[in-house]
């Protein structure tokens, strides 16, 4: 038994700073310093940053000889750790640790990621100083298990990692194919014709669904802006609503927040929706059966072209000031294609967020069976076979 709990007997409880020599990222050497790589520049030079890494640029030396840890000691995603397994370079406040012969790198990085948690008081930006990481508990194992733990891990973190780079190619080719097929310049064997371009009020037509304001709690729904479509309110009180009267929503609707409409809040319910319930500043239109796919129009009105169009009829100021015309909404010019050509768009388009949708599904699984993982390895409560 353990300030840190109950450990296997062969474990330890250290420190960082006895198990690490712990430096700090230094000013930046211009003079040896490119920011692409080259022949010569070839040495990665990190900063106190979590995109990409932290990578900043390359050196034309080895400041660091590699097989150590980075932490973040600063700002945004403090106490992140990194392994480096080659020659590298340090800058600002990043933390670099130099492992003793009494612990693994890359270990020491899946624990500092999952199990400490740094508390900095800081009035302005958060801070974590070498002196401070210095006195922060860390299990170690015998090495070799250490290194055993840590395979293991990376195991999950090349699966998590290689699972993430094909939903950015996914969604990647998602953008492509909405910029080819809502524009025509992509079309399906068996279509061809000109597009139509016609008045908006062609493809919907407004349908309002009053209801008195509900007694007890319901479901209210809003819209976000930039395209990201509807949220819920779920248990909303009532009282804090002053309008007496609502309007209900259903599956397929074309809801708009007026308000925002020039920030492109804008989107088509689904499911989900169904019987949420929205002010008068969010009109709701049906789609005109046989004539407008709901599911094309979705995808359609998120183009950055239909975003402008909902500017020019939103003057005025910023904020609430800019509120949509109505009146003009259902003139707004749209050029598409026939409805049997709309569905099969939105076919395609509905197959590839399935795509992404599972597969980032199936990345929460990884990711959640690393913590499982993480917890019981980093802890002792399961042990591996070396």
């Amino acid at each position: 038994m353990t300030n840190l709990g109950s450990i296997p007997e062969e474990w330890d409880v250290s420190s960082y700073e006895e198990c690490c020599s712990i430096k700090v990222g230094r000013d930046l050497k211009e003079d040896k310093f490119l920011g692409k790589e080259t022949d010569e520049f070839k040495f990665p030079v990190y900063s106190n940053t979590v995109g990409n890494r932290g990578l900043y640029g390359f050196y034309n030396f080895q400041e660091y000889q590699g097989n150590a840890l980075t932490i973040v000691g600063r700002g945004v995603g403090l106490g992140t750790a990194f392994y480096r397994e080659e020659s590298f370079g340090a800058i600002g406040r990043l933390l670099v640790l130099i492992p003793k012969t009494n612990s693994n790198p890359k270990f020491l990085e899946e624990y500092t990621n999952g199990r400490v948690n740094f508390y900095v008081e800081s009035a302005a930006i958060p801070q974590l100083t070498g002196v401070q990481l210095a006195k922060y508990k860390v299990l170690l194992p015998p090495l070799p298990e250490q290194k055993k733990i840590a395979d293991i891990l990376s195991t999950w973190d090349k699966a998590i990692e290689t699972t993430q780079a094909l939903i950015d190619k996914l969604q990647l080719r998602k953008k492509g194919l909405m910029q080819q097929l809502l524009s025509g310049k992509k079309r399906f064997p068996g279509f061809s014709g000109e597009w139509e371009e016609q008045e908006l009020q062609n493809y919907i037509e407004q349908k309002l669904r009053p209801v008195d304001k509900p007694s007890q709690p319901y479901l209210a729904l809003g819209l976000r802006s930039h395209g990201k479509g509807i949220f819920h309110k779920p248990n909303f009180d009532p009282n804090s609503n002053v309008m007496t009267t609502l309007y209900e929503v259903k599956e397929n609707d074309l809801v708009v927040n007026i308000t925002f409409a020039w920030e492109h809040a804008i989107a088509v319910a689904s499911r989900k929706d169904v019987g949420g319930l929205v002010s008068h500043r969010f009109p709701t239109y049906q789609f005109i059966e046989d004539i407008s796919d709901p599911q094309f129009f979705k995808y359609y009105f998120l183009q950055k072209r239909f975003k402008y169009l909902l500017g020019v009829i939103s003057p005025g100021g910023a904020g609430r000031n800019r509120v949509m015309s109505k009146k003009d909404f259902p003139k707004l010019k749209v050029k598409v294609p026939n409805y049997s050509e709309q569905t099969a768009i939105a076919q395609v388009l509905t197959k590839a967020d399935e795509e992404i949708y599972q597969t980032q599904h199936y990345l929460e699984q990884l990711q959640e069976q690393k913590k499982g993982l993480m917890q019981q390895l980093l802890t002792g409560q399961k042990r591996v076979t070396v």
